[in-house]
């Protein structure tokens, strides 16, 4: 993406980093699902706070 750091105006910034995205190739696709490698957690006895 574009280097906005330096354009103070908030409306440019956004105009200039909209095009950069427009023009940056196209994310492939998730090969896993999101998520996937977070901490599963036990079933734990009902009522108890799980986290």
């Amino acid at each position: 993406m574009a280097d906005t750091t330096k354009i103070e105006d908030k409306q440019e910034r956004k105009k200039l980093k909209r095009a950069a995205r427009k023009k940056a190739a196209p994310k492939a696709k998730r090969t896993t699902p999101r998520g996937s490698n977070k901490k599963k957690l036990k079933k734990l006895a009902r009522g108890q706070s799980k986290r």
